[in-house]
């Protein structure tokens, strides 16, 4: 079965994404993305998958996975119970690893703990039990401390002495094989393109499919339409915004985003978010501002 794309969003004003989900979540599949990924099982039991490696996984779990390299976690739950918090991880770009390296000579040791992403890299008990709880902080922490946070995570592992790789050493991930496939392309290109005007018939042709068969497609991989799925990027990157640029007004996020009038986007965000994106920015200020007290 062909790996699904994933597609990652790291906000204007970071380097990197730090996230958590529950189980069941929607990237809960066999998948994979440009991204390096550090993961961190929090809880549930189950199997997990990384290239043609199969194991058996329990919380404390961490991984790191190399760009491009299919990978997926299956939990043990019964159907109809959720987990709240299954898992906690940081997604950052080739370009970032190589920037900081180049930049900071000092981190040349990270290097050689990337060197073991393209086949999985799998960090013992101790490692796991030392950077629990920065991977626990990093969710929530912002400006300086996100990168404080992310150095002593990296110092951490460049120090472990646990690591061993998952996949075998003639596993290479082929993500032209990937991208092939027609809904890949056209996720890539929603990827590529997210605050400019397209629509099915658009994505229908770069997929090589007919718009019919396109949107059942889209609807099975994704579990939405291609108008949810837009516009629940586009909320979340309106989001990012809010919380890095104060300086930004509505109106013009609201363009910048991809909606065509601001009545729409007000209309959008609040039944995306359960609020206006100007109560989402005055909840944000009142927190930074009781954190500065």
């Amino acid at each position: 079965m062909e790996p699904d794309l994933e597609v990652i969003q790291i906000r204007p004003g970071e380097s990197f994404a730090a996230k958590a989900h529950g189980y069941p979540f929607h990237t809960v599949r066999w998948h994979f993305h440009p991204e390096y990924e550090l993961h961190l099982i929090v809880a549930t039991t189950g199997r997990y998958f990384v290239g043609d490696f199969i194991g058996d996984f329990e919380p404390g779990n961490l991984v790191l996975t190399g760009p491009n390299l299919p990978h997926n976690w299956v939990s043990d739950v019964p159907e109809g119970v959720e987990i709240p918090l299954r898992c906690q991880l940081i997604q950052f770009s080739e370009a970032f690893a190589a920037d900081i390296m180049r930049f900071l000579p000092e981190l040349g040791a990270f290097a050689d703990v990337l060197a073991l992403a393209p086949r999985g890299a799998l960090f013992g008990r101790e490692t796991s039990l030392k950077l629990a709880p920065l991977m626990d902080e990093i969710q929530k922490a912002q400006g300086v401390r996100r990168v404080e946070l992310f150095m002593m995570i990296v110092g951490l592992l460049c120090r472990a002495k646990d690591t061993r790789t998952l996949a075998s050493t003639n596993y290479l991930p082929d993500p032209s094989g990937y991208m092939s496939a027609g809904i890949n392309k056209a996720l890539a290109y929603i990827r590529e393109n997210l605050t400019r005007s397209f629509d099915e018939a658009d994505l229908a042709a770069i997929a090589g499919q007919s718009t019919a068969a396109f949107s059942r497609a889209f609807r099975r991989h994704t579990g939405m339409s291609l108008v949810q799925y837009v516009k629940r990027l586009r909320i979340n990157l309106a989001c990012q915004i809010l919380m890095t640029d104060d300086r930004a007004s509505i109106i013009d996020i609201c363009y910048e985003v991809g909606f065509n009038n601001l009545s729409n986007f007000n209309r959008q965000f609040l039944a995306e978010k359960g609020m206006t994106p100007s109560r989402f920015r005055k909840l944000l200020g009142d927190k930074n501002g009781a954190r500065a007290a």
